[in-house]
Formats: C-alpha cells, structure tokens, sequence
C-alpha cells in the first residue's frame, strides 16, 4: 500500500475516533461522546479512553507521523486516560476535555502537511455536520 493512502486511511480512522469519543453531540466549541459518557463508569470509561488512545497512537504510527506529533499526541492521551481513573474530580476532567480529539487533530494535521487532506472528506466541517439535511416535504411525482 502506497505511503499516501496509508496516511489517509489513518487519516479517517483518526475522525472516526475523534467523533466518537469526543464529539458525537457538539454545541459550540464543546462536545460530548463516549469517552466523556463511560468516565463516570469506573473501569470502563478507563478501558475505552487507554483503548481509543492505543488506536490513535498505532494509526499514527502507520501513517509515519512525525516525534513531535506523536509526543503532542501522548501527552493529550495520557492526561485524558490518566484523568479518567480518578473519582469524581478526574471524571469531570476527563469529561470537560477533549484528549482524544485533540491528538486526532494532531495526527490529521500532520498527515495533511505531508500528504494533503484526503479528497474525499469536507473541508472546513465535522463529517457528521457536512451531510445534507433532509427535505420533510413529501414529493409526488
């Protein structure tokens, strides 16, 4: 598989998860997912945000990022895993910050300095907001 599409498909990966754990309900600059739902579950809001962010950093890895970004990357991870295994006040942390969209974006940034942003996402808009609306007019014809 050529370097470029490697990059792109950890590129998507990359959104997938960034959506998932920190942006599946976004008002504003802030969001809610996964990751800041199964925070106020002990062990499992661990397992998913040390899981998720296995997953980020592996994809990074394939897509050849460079040390600085899997450095930013670790650092973001880190914090957001480490916050969610401590009660309460570490469940809100990790609620309130977004550790794994951070490092995806991270990550994207990276592989858009080095490959270009793939062809076929939205430029400039969550792929979640990017879809159409749907028309409720009935149309007969």
């Amino acid at each position: 598989m050529e370097d470029r599409d490697r990059a792109h498909r950890a590129w998507r990966r990359a959104e997938r998860i960034r959506l998932l754990s920190d942006r599946m309900i976004g008002v504003g600059p802030f969001g809610l997912g996964v990751d800041g739902v199964l925070a106020w579950v002990p062990v499992a809001g661990t397992l998913y945000s040390v899981g998720a962010a296995a997953l980020l950093i592996n994809e990074a890895v394939q897509a050849g990022a460079g040390r600085a970004t899997l450095v930013r990357m670790s650092l973001y991870l880190g914090f957001d895993s480490v916050s969610s295994g401590v009660p309460f006040v570490g469940w809100a942390a990790d609620t309130l910050f977004p550790g794994h969209a951070l490092a995806a974006r991270a990550l994207q940034k990276d592989i858009e300095r080095r490959h270009g942003r793939p062809a076929d996402e939205p430029r400039g808009q969550d792929v979640l907001r990017s879809a159409r609306p749907i028309d409720p007019t009935p149309r007969h014809g």
